[in-house]
């Protein structure tokens, strides 16, 4: 049997508006097992048994394809601390832990960004991305700072961060991928380039900025963000496309902001990992 995991990340900048993204990786993770063998193929998401596993399919074969491999049956399950469809970066995630099992079952090594390039691939194909997410998918899997030229899938920035509390109100609510365009994001275009220069000496100023415009553009009210602010949080915004808010705090004083929002995840940043 072979094991993978991959984590979460927040966003900095959102890639849809300029095809610059940003994010920064957090501490929750996802991980696969991958069995090969068997009768059929069979997937089981643990942490949400109706969640659509077409893309987790395609990350398999995917990752069987790049060795030459085809097999008849396999069983892969998945599991995460991550909410699915609130904007951080689970799809992603889910790819990178995904491909990294069925590798790690035949000893096969890959670079890490072209293994991420698969599973960006696969999440363009099953339409759980608007533009491939590759900001999303390096955060996860290198942690620090990322920054990325979505529209190249090229890393063109990667940084240690700081050690922050990360708080994160999750709703109810999701956000599916497939009821959004790029063009809903193209009056907040120029706004979000000029954000990209900040990167990455202001990346506070830049990560409370970006979940604004996004806000706007989304139709959320940044509510949860004002708040979180108002509290003390050093910056906060929705994550991805959200719902979900993302606060970055003060070492040490996260749980308490969690325990006076309510309704949050409780987790860190994640220092750099080198490729």
């Amino acid at each position: 049997m072979g094991s993978g995991i991959s984590y979460g990340a927040i966003s900095v900048i959102n890639s849809i508006p300029c095809g610059i993204g940003s994010t920064i990786g957090i501490d929750l993770k996802t991980t696969s097992e991958f069995t090969p063998g068997g009768v059929g193929k069979n997937v089981k998401i643990m942490n949400d048994p109706s969640e659509d596993d077409t893309m987790a399919r395609l990350c398999v074969e995917a990752a069987l394809g790049s060795m030459g491999l085809e097999l008849k049956g396999w069983t892969l399950t998945v599991n995460s601390e991550i909410p699915i469809s609130r904007g951080l970066k689970s799809s992603s995630s889910a790819c990178n832990s995904i491909i990294s099992a069925v590798l790690n079952e035949y000893g096969q090594r890959m670079r890490a960004l072209d293994m991420i390039r698969i599973g960006v691939n696969c999440a363009r194909s099953a339409g759980v991305t608007v533009t491939g997410a590759f900001d999303d998918a390096c955060g996860c899997h290198l942690g620090g700072l990322v920054v990325t030229d979505n529209s190249r899938d090229e890393l063109i920035g990667h940084y240690d961060i700081k050690d922050y509390d990360v708080v994160i109100h999750v709703p109810e609510r999701r956000i599916r991928k497939h009821s959004l365009s790029k063009d809903m994001f193209a009056p907040v275009s120029a706004k979000a380039a000029e954000l990209v220069k900040l990167l990455p000496d202001g990346v506070l100023e830049v990560m409370t900025a970006n979940g604004s415009l996004i806000s706007e553009v989304v139709g959320e009210n940044g509510i949860m963000a004002k708040i979180a602010l108002k509290r003390g949080a050093l910056a906060a915004g929705i994550s991805g496309t959200g719902p979900a808010t993302a606060m970055l705090v003060e070492k040490g004083k996260g749980r308490g902001l969690a325990d006076d929002i309510g309704d949050c995840i409780f987790t860190t940043t994640r220092r750099k990992v080198n490729d």
